[in-house]
Order: C-alpha cells, then structure tokens, then sequence
C-alpha cells in the first residue's frame, strides 16, 4: 500500500470486481487494488474487498467515508453519538463503538498508508480522493493489530505531471454550501507540487431549543498540501503531504424518546430538534499531520519503501446525555491524541514464480481522555472527574509471500509478530459545588480519588495468513484462506479502582486495582472460501466469499450507573466476556447491460452470535449469550445501483439510482425496543453532465430521497433485567431511570433527504 497512488494513469479503478465501472481488460481497463501492500489485479486477491473510485464517488454524492458503508456488504460506517467527525465502524460483527482512550479500534482507519490510532476526527471528508478500499475479515499479517474486522484505505491522488487546476462548488437544502479548490504545478521534470483547500458548511436539520445552536450543522475547513519527486518510471519516488482539518460543526443533541420523567418534557416532535444546555466547552476538533513515503527501485525485482508520519488531534466536545435544560447527566470532554509510526518494506517481485515482501512498523500513540460527569439534579454540584492518558509503544515485523506452484494454482502464506505495551495514567476525582475546574467549574475536591492508577501491561502476538487460489484461467480465481487477527488489551478508563475486589475490602493494593481495571486482546481466527470471475468478455463480474470466523476473549465496553464512596454515579464494566462466532456470506456483481445501461449490486448475510458471554449477577458469574446480540451487525445488508449513460451532445449524461437496505441493528449488546433500529431501505440518485474532455460538469443528486427517518446510535441509562436485559416499566408506564431523575434515553439519527447541486471545473 505504500505507493497506492503510484497506479499507472490509464489503469480504472472501480469497485473489487463487482464495480459499476469495470471495465473489460481487453481494452486496458483493469481493475487494480493494494490489499496485499502491492499492486495487484483485484480479481488476483484472495481477499473479500470493495474498492471504489474517485469517480465513482463523485458520480455517487458521496460525502464523507461513511457513505461507502451503505454499498459494501457486511460493513457499517457512521458518525458516533454526538460528533460529526469520530467514527464508529463495524466490519463482519467485529468494531469498537466507545471512543475513549484505553479502548481499541476493531477496524484499522488508513489514510494514505498511515494508520489512524484513534477514530477522533476520522470520519474523513471526500475531496481529492483517488479511491476508497474496504477489506472484510482479518487483516492482522500486514496490517496489524487493531485490524481484527478489517481495514479501510483511503486513497488521495497523485500529482500529475502537468499543471492542473480544478475547482469544484456545492450548493443544496439546509444551506449546504461546499467548495474544494485543487490545483498542481510541476517545478521541473522531477518536482511536482500541490494543494487543496476545501470549505464544507451546512445548516442543521434541527434545532437545539434551549441555546439556539443549529442541530446537526457542519462546519468544516480542510487543506491538503503535497510534494512529491520522482515517479512516472523513474527508480525513485519520494512523496511529502501535510493535512489539516478544523470542525467547529455544533454539538449534536441528542433526541429523547421518552418524557422528561422529573420535569414532565414531552417528546418532541422532530427528531433532529433537542433540548439540551450544555455547550461548554464549546465544540472544536482539530486535525492535522505529516507524512512522507518513499521508494527506491533497487533493481527490476528489488524495491524498497518507507512510510513515516507523525499526526496529532484534539477534540472538545459537550455531550448532554440527558437532551434537557437540567444538568441531570452532563458530560464535557475532550480527547488529545498524537502517534508517531514508521513503516519499512523490502518487496520482491522478479516476474518469477516467487513475490513477497517483509517489513517493519513501529507505532507511539498517546491518548488522552478527560471528562466530567455531571448528575447535579440527582445530587446538587456532584461532579466525577476522570482523566486517563493511555500511551501505546507497539512494535511488529512481517511477512507474506506468494508462490506459484503451477500456472493455474498459488500459494500465499504470511505472518507477524506484535510487541505491544500499553501504559495508563488514570486519576478519577469527585468534586463538590460545581465542575471540575478543567473545564470552568468552581467545584472543590471531595473526597479521596475513587482511582489514582499508573501501570503498564506488555502483550504478544503472533498472526499468521494462509492462502491457495486455483485460477483455471486469468478471468477466474477460486480461493480458499484463513487469518488471524487481534485487538490489543488495556484498561478501562471509567473504571473505579476504588471497587476492586480486594483481600482487604475496601482497600484494594495496586496489583488488585490493575488487574480490575485491564483486559486482554481480543482474538479472531475467519476462515474464508471464495470465487471472483470476469465473465462475457469483462461484461459481467462477480465475487461471491462464505466465511466462518471464531471471536474469543471478546471486549465488551461500557457503563453502568454505580454508588461510589456512597455518592451515585456511573462505572466502566469492561469485560472479556466470553466468545462469539459469525458466519455468513457475500456478493458483489456488477454487469454492462447495453444500450449505456449498467447494473451492480451487494448483498451480504451473516450469523453473528455471543456462544458465551460471562457477567456478574449477585456476585455469581453466569452466562447469559442466548440473551445477548452483537451490536451494529444487521443480519442482512444489500445495495443495487442502476445507471445509464449516454452521449449529449458533444459530452456524456450520467442517470443513477441506488437502493440499500440494512435489516433490524442492535446499538449495544442489551437489545433496547428504544433505540434499537428496525430495517430500513434508502433511495438515492443522480445525474450528471460532463462536458467533453471533462473540462467541466454538473450534477444533481439526492440523498435518502425518501426521507426515511432511522437511528444510528443512543445512550440508555434505564433499569434492565440483568439476565435477559429486558426493561421493566414504572408506575408511569416508562422505564426507570438509574441515573439522574429524568430518565435516559437518546436516539440520534441518520441524515435526512438532501437534494445538492454540484458543478466542477478544471483545466
């Protein structure tokens, strides 16, 4: 992946062999892909994956990275909770939704070949975007830890060799006002340089009743800027960008699904509307970084590559739990991380039977976390503050070959060792009469810290790969695979150390604070069987894949309303849970029908299911899996998209219409009639005109046409049974609160229709 950029100009980049834009090899048009860390044919890869081009984005409106979730089988993609910008991403059941440091991802974020550390501000805006690829199952060989799910790259473009410009401006309902300007210029026959600029705006879809803010607004600036030397058949490449991205988008409020059971606040009617006071700190994230790759052609079959980057960000961001005016469950918070990584590859491909690489990787990340917990109408002025810096010193060398032992038939084996210390510095303070004063409250510590931890835990790991592809011919690969991946262990940052078990109760000792404050990895070994095929000439193109994977030791995140010192607030409940195993199947074809029609499709299915999930009931460990779901895995997910394309006048006339489709979602593993979704469908489509030579465009899309109103993500803070997680109702006829009065539970919601014009110009 090091140079993915690099690709060749006239190769097309479309979506794995089941893109709408594949295009028939016999006229050059083939499909490449860097799943294996080197360039490939896609329909080569022995990997379940959705590549989709710039193009095709574009063709599509697609806005942020999330978008691809709604066309890739088995794969969801969204903004969590309160945020425009920290992701939540699932991939074949496995994913982290809880973004707080100490917490792992369970699909590795990519941009341009630098691992993201942490899903603050990666939900990635789609401007100068040379593709997007989605890799399904276990990546742990060459892309590491934390890839237990998958990976997702995304790709920017290389500089071209010629001066360019282009520019290109949205307009469209809730204001939504956007402009990218790109533009490039060659230095010397060896030196390129260029930059972009981008300025995404949009109004919100609601209101925020209380304070006047606009709900679900976006505010974004964003540039990019590269150098790059070399390249274009030359035996070394060496290329330098820097990034930076600043969101001062509102807060997104949450919208309450039942009343307010102390102050008797209705429902409110829109769901985009909320009620909630909280905004300070005022919402701010901050994104930036600097990357340079490099590669150095030895010899036709020796290359050599490097990756180094730094990045850093920082998010402030006010969460109220509660949606009302009353300080019933307030959360400000901010995240500041920063990571350090460097990657070096030796490749080896001499046009024999043998090519491979082996490589190295080092990774140092600090997270750092800090939050209050604000429960003023349950306890007047009663804050819990919590700080927890959890540094990552990660180091790995790997492998992968592939061997041909035939014409027809290759095998690819691999593997890496991962040397990972995790160390954490977690202080956790009550305060009385107002906030913590990190973030402007007057409040005075209470009490001694219910926790004051420093400790580290070092983890190894060995995650193999294994591969054989039988191709009776160049347009058909039969596969069969295994991997194994794993998510590193650390500690939970909300825990109480002050509730340890303890030989001398109520006096835990170090030793015993650390080991109820940490978890272990969490493990995956998927098993895969799979065919790809080009048929009719390249008109037709399919993959199909069945996998079965065995998830142990799993990570189960969370909180719960707890009495600490006697004083009510709320306590991480991370566990290891137990095991789980998913099974399922996926599709992705695409077929030229004629006439400019073209029609491509997904489907994915999959069997996801806890067979043991350990939780203390009364002190007594008991299983309680046949009462538990895995959360954000839809049983079935599928998408269809038909185009037409013509000639007009002297240009091309694009028409596209694409339906997807996610059944029921379960937000956490404690089914909620509340906020769990039930299935849904969403229609798009567009039309676009380029002009000829594609000197200029313009595009009318329309998002969720239908303006299907689904939940995403919520917050619960409500009695459950413990066994079956059922939620008894009160003498009211709702739930029982079990942390603040007001009861709660918030919903927050997908993005409804939005119709935008779209035109671009480039020279």
């Amino acid at each position: 992946m090091a140079l993915a950029a690099a690709i060749a100009p006239a190769t097309a980049l479309a979506q794995d062999t089941a893109g709408a834009d594949a295009a028939d090899e016999s006229a050059g048009n083939v499909i490449v892909v860097t799943a294996r860390r080197r360039e490939e044919r896609a329909i080569d890869v022995p990997i379940s994956l959705t590549a989709v081009s710039g193009e095709e984005l574009a063709q599509r409106g697609a806005l942020d990275i999330t978008d691809v979730g709604n066309i890739a089988p088995n794969v969801t993609l969204e903004s969590s909770r309160a945020t425009n910008s920290t992701l939540s991403a699932f991939i074949r059941g496995i994913g982290q939704q809880d973004p707080v440091s100490g917490f792992e991802q369970g699909v590795g974020i990519y941009l341009d070949d630098v691992y993201l550390n942490r899903p603050q501000a990666a939900v990635l805006d789609i401007y100068d975007v040379e593709r997007i690829e989605v890799l399904r199952g276990p990546q742990g060989t060459l892309y590491g830890r934390n890839t237990i799910g998958g990976a997702v790259k995304y790709v920017t473009k290389r500089l071209p060799q010629d001066a360019y410009f282009k520019a290109r401006a949205t307009y469209g309902t809730y204001d939504q006002a956007e402009g990218v300007v790109t533009a490039g210029v060659p230095v010397s026959d060896l030196v390129r340089v260029g930059a972009s600029i981008a300025r995404l705006s949009r109004g919100g879809f609601g209101d925020n009743l209380t304070n006047g803010l606009e709900n679900y607004n976006k505010d974004v600036w964003a540039g990019r800027a590269s150098m790059e030397l070399g390249g274009y058949g030359e035996p070394v490449f060496l290329r330098i960008q820097g990034d930076y991205t600043r969101d001062k988008s509102n807060p997104r409020g949450g919208h309450r699904l039942i009343p307010g059971l102390n102050s008797g606040a209705p429902v409110l009617d829109n769901v985009f509307d909320t009620r909630g006071a909280l905004n300070d700190p005022v919402q701010d994230v901050e994104s930036y970084g600097v990357m340079m790759s490099g590669e150095i052609e030895f010899s036709d079959a020796l290359t050599l590559r490097s990756i180094s980057a730094w990045r850093k960000d920082s998010t402030d961001t006010p969460i109220d739990f509660d949606a009302l005016p009353a300080v019933d469950l307030d959360v400000p918070g901010s995240y500041f991380n920063e990571q350090l990584s460097q990657e070096v590859q030796l490749l080896w491909d001499d046009g024999g039977a043998l090519t491979g690489l082996l490589g190295f990787y080092y990774l140092d990340a600090k997270a750092d976390t800090l939050f209050d917990v604000r429960i003023f109408t349950t306890f007047p002025g009663l804050t819990a503050f919590t700080e927890a810096d959890v540094d990552t010193e990660t180091y790995a060398v790997f492998g992968d070959f592939t061997y041909d032992l035939t014409d027809q038939i290759s095998l690819s084996v691999g593997g890496r060792y991962t040397w990972d210390e995790r160390t954490a510095s977690i202080l956790r303070q009550n305060y009385l009469g107002g906030g913590s004063p990190i973030f402007g409250g007057a409040g005075v510590p209470f009490g001694a810290p219910s926790t004051d931890f420093t400790g580290s835990r070092k983890f190894k790991k060995f995650t193999p790969r294994a591969s054989i592809s039988f191709m009776p011919t160049p347009d058909h690969n039969i596969y069969a695979s295994y991997s194994k991946g794993f998510k590193g262990g650390g500690f939970d940052p909300r825990g109480v150390g002050a509730n340890a078990p303890a030989a001398s109760p109520g006096n835990p000792t170090d030793a015993e604070v650390a080991s109820f404050l940490s978890f272990r990895p969490e493990e995956v070994d998927s098993y895969e069987l799979g065919y790809k095929g080009s048929l009719m000439d390249g008109r037709v193109n399919v993959a199909v894949a069945g996998f079965y994977a065995d998830y142990t030791d799993v990570q189960i995140p969370g909180s719960v309303a707890c009495s600490v010192g006697g004083l009510p607030t709320f306590c991480g409940i991370v566990s290891n849970a137990g095991k789980a195993s998913f099974k399922g199947i996926e599709f992705e074809g695409s077929a030229r029908l004629g006439s400019g029609f073209s029609l491509s499709a997904s489907a994915g299915w999959i069997d996801a299911k806890y067979d043991e999930y350990i939780t203390n009931i009364g002190g007594v460990p008991t299983d309680v899996a046949q009462h538990r779901k895995v959360q954000n895995t839809p049983e079935f997910t599928g998408s269809g998209t038909i185009s037409y394309n013509m000639p007009l006048g002297d240009g091309d006339l694009y028409m596209g219409a694409t339906a997807s489709y996610r059944s029921k979602t379960n937000q956490f593993e404690l089914p909620n009639p509340y906020i769990d979704q039930g299935g849904y469908a969403l229609v798009d489509a567009s039309v676009v005109y380029k002009a000829p030579g594609n000197r200029w465009s313009i595009g009318v899309f329309g998002k969720n046409l239908f303006d299907k109103e689904y939940k995403t993500s919520g917050y619960t803070f409500v009695a459950t049974d413990p066994v079956t997680g059922a939620i008894p109702l009160g003498a009211n006829g709702y739930p029982i609160p079990t942390l603040g009065p007001e009861g709660t539970l918030t919903a927050f919601y997908g993005n409804p229709r939005q119709v935008f014009v779209t035109a671009t110009f480039e020279y």
